[in-house]
């Protein structure tokens, strides 16, 4: 008999009872006992993913100017065009609802392992055009969809419901986690042996040791067969009726946005801390704080919309985040203090990494999920680009980055107000998208 949960679950919460119950407990605990290896390869999944060198990319940044003679702002408009290529998420999302999510899994991984080794053997015939960079971190991003939410976030969906916030807020605070470890172990490799070695470093994770684990993990789950008629009656809207939905352009908004402050601030905080007097090895820290923050943003996020009328706990947590960047706009000094900032103003970059798989999932189903989420992937996407691009180019422009946090500070007070003003239903006659 196969484990897939029967239709009637893979739905939406209904919007008229309380997410979780005390008569709900069985059912929560029976998600678990099915779905938990699809959780457990969405972790793999997303901490060996591209987002790890995004979050870890500064430290490859002063080997870079040294070895290239690159600026700060080249690297970070190289990195920002280079999410262009984003563009093809739609057609993998569409791919993945149509075969499955194991071809892309598979086809992501091995991209991304070969992705790093281009990275690592830039310049070793002498060359030193930054287009080199540029490529392979278009090669990363077209890896992206198939190690984000894009893929595992369908999978969890379906098989989780009562417990569909937690399930994705573990399944995405992978990349949290191996951010935490891999910061220092990163850093030493970086030190001794240079940049090159950090790359190789990452292609081995991803192609040699995260790939075969996330396979054995999704052969303990059953999967719908490609031909079961069970693939095309599952509930929700079509991709094109989505885009027609304001409340789908409502959620990318506010991913657009968390996303320019966010990714902008974490691809510069080891300069950040060293502009704010840190030594290198307290200014890696910064990173592990950040990283910390993104996991208990994950969790608690996921598990308070659960619980809990998502809109609103979503713009606390953007207003929270907002109060950090600007604190930190004031150049603060002491580790302690630029600790706790980090930790605070990374709440919302991993609530947000919960927040999108969850809203699309509860908004518009699993009947077209991936097309749907590939579709605002570019879009949100390209919010990182201008983050990345902006805070570069405001260094270099300004000469500090007080600019950069300000704005990023109302970024995220906007994404906190599109929060507040997305509504569940689709339209004025009470009925959810949902039924």
């Amino acid at each position: 008999m196969s484990d897939e949960p029967p239709l009637s679950s893979l739905g939406y919460i209904p919007l008229t009872e309380p997410a979780v119950s005390a008569d709900d407990v069985p059912r929560t605990l029976t998600e678990w006992r099915r779905g938990w290896p699809v959780v457990a390869a969405a972790m793999l999944g997303a901490g060996f993913g591209p987002g790890l060198y995004q979050n870890l990319s500064s430290l490859f940044t002063p080997g870079l100017e040294a070895t290239f003679g690159w600026s700060r702002g080249d690297i970070a408009t190289a990195a920002g065009l280079a999410l262009g290529s984003a563009i093809a998420a739609p057609l993998i999302g569409r791919a993945a609802d149509r075969f499955g999510v194991r071809p892309v899994i598979i086809a992501s991984m091995l991209l991304l392992g070969a992705a790093y080794l281009w990275l690592a053997g830039m310049g070793m015939n002498g060359g030193r055009a930054i287009w080199r960079y540029q490529l392979g971190v278009v090669l990363l991003v077209l890896a992206l969809p198939g190690t984000s939410s894009l893929a595992y976030g369908k999978l969890i969906a379906a098989r989780f419901v009562r417990g569909r916030g937690m399930a994705l807020a573990l399944g995405t605070s992978g990349l949290a986690l191996a951010t935490i470890i891999a910061a220092p172990l990163l850093g030493a490799t970086i030190a001794n042996f240079g940049w090159r070695a950090g790359f190789v470093v990452l292609a081995g994770g991803s192609a040699l040791l995260a790939l075969p684990l996330i396979m054995l993990s999704l052969r303990a789950v059953a999967m719908p067969a490609r031909s079961d008629p069970r693939s095309t009656a599952l509930p929700g809207t079509s991709a094109a009726a989505a885009r027609r939905d304001r409340r789908f352009w409502i959620m990318v908004a506010s991913a657009w946005l968390t996303n320019a402050a966010t990714t902008g601030f974490v691809t510069q905080l080891v300069p950040i801390g060293l502009e704010l007097g840190l030594r290198p090895p307290q200014a890696a820290l910064l990173l592990t704080s950040f990283a910390s923050s993104a996991i208990a943003g994950r969790l608690l996020v996921g598990w308070l919309v659960d619980r809990m009328r998502p809109q609103p706990v979503a713009a606390a947590f953007a207003i929270l985040s907002a109060a950090a960047f600007v604190a930190l706009a004031f150049a603060p000094s002491g580790l302690a203090l630029l600790l706790v900032l980090v930790f605070l103003a990374g709440l919302m970059n991993g609530a947000e990494n919960d927040l999108l798989p969850f809203f699309a999932a509860r908004l518009f189903g699993l009947r077209a999920y991936a097309e749907i989420y590939g579709t605002a992937m570019p879009i949100a996407l390209s919010g990182t680009a201008v983050g990345i691009i902006g805070f570069g180019r405001l260094h270099d422009l300004t000469g500090g980055y007080t600019g950069a946090l300000t704005l990023g500070c109302g970024a995220l007070l906007l994404a906190a107000m599109c929060f507040l003003i997305l509504p569940d239903r689709a339209g004025d006659d009470g009925d959810s998208a949902a039924r």
